[in-house]
């Protein structure tokens, strides 16, 4: 179900037309002025190391010459030279160990986002398997975003480290601690430093239990805001039947993050949280029974000890092989993902415990919302039918994608459209006609069976860039997309 009504007619569909070939234009200049930025920057710590090259104190000399030089250049770009020494630094970093991928930028093939993500993901990389990296991460930012395409980075360049991840985490996992940083006006930051498991399990806890008691909050008024949906950082507020909450609940305007702090800070100085909206006098409330969730990626090898390759904490970054094992032998509902050999594309989904199957599959195969460069993790999205269920569309895996609210709403209310082909890819054409294709996402961790050689054509899925595809077919003519073939 779509509605025009308040987003413009025609010919603001035509103005905005205009609008976006001006944006091209505009970024194909912004790119080329980017690029020339950082072959100039690249060039004046050149020169700085010719100068020096020379001296009896070559790395003196060196820094010399190069703040001098970083000092010249700040008055032209407006900063200090502490900065320009920096840039200076990271774009000769770019230049000459990222040569493919500064040639890809130069032809268009990626933009400044893809080139940032690829330096920083490619920084743990030796020498002697840069290029192959390069290859590869050039190939899997093609029609992707750089936000979509960052985590799959990191676990490339995991992949091709010499050193296996697990010893490094081992090794990393030796200077966890936890430490005060004062600052002003009263306030501190408290830093933990653990395993990335381990810190996106305690904010998901903290997460949950804040919403439950925002939630109880506004219960307690059928007239107040359902604030358990309520963004991070906003303001959620509603009136509080004391005798079944406490006083402390009146009028209480706390945001989610200042009740996130509170409960972290109730749990590490009591254990439980004081003021439990949930408890009703006669037991336990609900906060102390929530449990922390993530998601984990592991292939079968892995979790059989077969190989020490990283698994993937969807969304997040890799973690070591020892604590995926660990995570899947503790827990009692886990999924096994039968994945094609050549895309990784999720093909069918089980679990070994009673399950909404349908949803399961969606959130292993989707990952994330599915419009395109959103990286909102799908356990926070809505099940969205294609094809409305109120136009005949089933309720059926082939119908149904991961849209989170935002882009939930965008679909159903502004004049982009979408289309889901077999396997779960979707087509979604702008109003301008623009179309974009967004593949549902191969797993970071996959395995394909000894001596398998891809056929020819096969390549990875990924985002389409901006083209034209094949009209839709009109209504009651193919409108309902075939089933995917599983």
């Amino acid at each position: 179900m779509h509605s025009n009504v308040g987003y413009g007619s025609d010919a603001d569909v035509a103005a905005l037309a205009a609008l976006v070939t001006d944006a091209e234009a505009a970024k194909d200049a912004v790119r080329f002025g980017q690029i020339r930025e950082v072959r100039v920057l690249a060039a004046a710590g050149q020169l700085a190391e010719r100068q020096a090259a020379g001296a009896s104190e070559r790395a003196k000399a060196h820094e010399m010459a190069l703040r001098s030089i970083a000092a010249e250049l700040a008055g032209v770009f407006v900063a200090t030279d502490r900065t320009l020494q920096r840039r200076i630094d990271e774009a000769r970093d770019l230049v000459e160990s990222y040569p493919a991928t500064m040639s890809a930028w130069e032809d268009g093939r990626l933009v400044r986002g893809h080139v940032l993500v690829i330096q920083d993901a490619g920084a743990i990389v030796p020498g002697e398997v840069r290029a192959e990296f390069e290859r590869q991460a050039i190939d899997l930012c093609q029609g992707e975003t750089p936000n979509r395409v960052r985590e799959r980075l990191r676990m490339l360049a995991e992949r091709l480290h010499p050193r296996p991840f697990t010893e490094r985490h081992r090794e990393a996992a030796a200077g966890r601690c936890v430490r005060v940083q004062p600052g002003v006006d009263g306030m501190s930051d408290l830093v933990a430093t653990v395993p990335t498991v381990i810190a996106e399990g305690i904010v998901d806890r903290l997460t949950q239990q804040a919403r439950e008691i925002i939630h109880a909050r506004g219960a307690a008024d059928a007239r107040g805001a359902d604030a358990g949906d309520a963004p991070d950082g906003a303001l959620v507020t509603g009136s509080v039947d004391a005798a079944h909450v406490g006083s402390s609940f009146v009028d209480d305007t706390r945001t989610i993050d200042h009740v996130r702090a509170d409960v972290f800070s109730d749990l590490l100085l009591a254990g439980t949280p004081s003021l439990d909206p949930t408890d009703t006098g006669d037991g336990n409330g609900a906060l102390g029974a929530i449990r922390a969730k993530v998601q984990v990626v592991v292939s079968a090898l892995t979790l059989a000890g077969q190989d020490e390759h990283p698994a993937d904490l969807v969304g997040r970054s890799p973690i070591d092989a020892t604590t995926a094992r660990v995570l899947a032998g503790e827990n009692t509902g886990w999924d096994r993902l039968l994945t094609h050999p050549v895309t990784g594309t999720v093909l069918e989904c089980d679990t070994y415990t009673p399950t909404a199957a349908m949803k399961r599959l969606l959130r292993a195969r989707d990952r994330h919302c599915r419009f395109p460069g959103c990286r909102q993790p799908a356990i926070r999205c809505e099940n969205d039918h294609t094809i409305a269920a109120s136009h005949g569309g089933p309720t059926h895996i082939h119908n149904l994608a991961n849209l989170c609210k935002r882009h939930h709403h965008t679909k159903h209310h502004t004049r982009w459209r979408v289309r889901q082909l077999p396997g779960g890819t979707l087509t979604w054409t702008s109003p301008t006609g623009r179309v974009y294709q967004d593949n549902a996402p191969p797993p970071l961790v996959t395995f394909t069976p000894p001596g398998f050689t891809p056929p020819d054509g096969v390549t990875r899925p990924g985002l389409t860039p901006p083209g034209r595809l094949p009209p839709e077919p009109p209504a009651g003519a193919g409108a309902t997309p075939s089933r995917p073939p599983f």
